[in-house]
């Protein structure tokens, strides 16, 4: 790869990660009801499990896909219907401290294993393949974007979680966090509808 392809790519895994989705509405809510170090696994499923999500794509799954257009449309209601569930647990979830212990933040393997149903991810993934791997050097490329994207995707989901953790002093009162996770709910609706249409 050449330093204008890791350049372009760099720029392209930075974008599609910093903005607003699903991952990220999810790791904000987290930060806030969980505090950024209880959210550390989360950030590291995210990254590493879209990383190996990249790989995968480019080791084969995109040819599924375009051999298979019916299967993307699947992937894309399942991880809806996934997603639109979890916007409604977001939304009825609380301050953990009135929850005692029942609620908890996502797993590593929960993050990892949610990249294969968010519409966003999948996306980013294809195309971070279709355009940045190198023909003539293939294998190694694919690697390439799938490091890439885990290098660049880790500090910026954690801007996220952080931000929701600094935002946990405005939001002690249990009212106010209801109503914030409502909103987080509502944002990761949202978040459907410009990979759904």
């Amino acid at each position: 790869m050449t330093f204008d392809i890791i350049l372009a790519l760099v720029t392209f895994a930075f974008v599609s990660s910093i903005t607003p989705g699903p991952n990220n509405m999810m790791l904000l809510a987290s930060g806030v009801n969980f505090g950024f170090k209880r959210t550390v696994p989360h950030m590291l499923g995210v990254s590493l499990g879209h990383a190996a999500m990249v790989i995968c794509i480019g080791l084969g799954l995109k040819t599924v896909f375009e051999a298979f257009p019916v299967a993307y449309t699947v992937l894309k209601v399942l991880g809806a219907g996934y997603m639109l569930w979890l916007a409604w647990k977001i939304a009825n979830s609380g301050p953990v401290e009135q929850k005692k212990g029942e609620a908890k933040p996502f797993t590593f393997i929960q993050a990892a294993l949610f990249q294969w149903v968010n519409p966003k991810a999948v996306i980013m993934a294809v195309t971070a393949i279709s355009v940045y791997t190198v023909p003539e050097n293939y294998i190694p490329s694919v690697f390439a974007v799938g490091i890439v994207f885990c290098c660049v995707n880790l500090p910026s989901v954690s801007t996220w979680a952080a931000f929701g953790t600094g935002l946990r002093r405005f939001l002690s009162d249990p009212v106010i966090v209801r109503r914030f996770n409502i909103v987080m709910a509502l944002a990761l609706v949202a978040s459907l509808w410009p990979m759904l249409r």
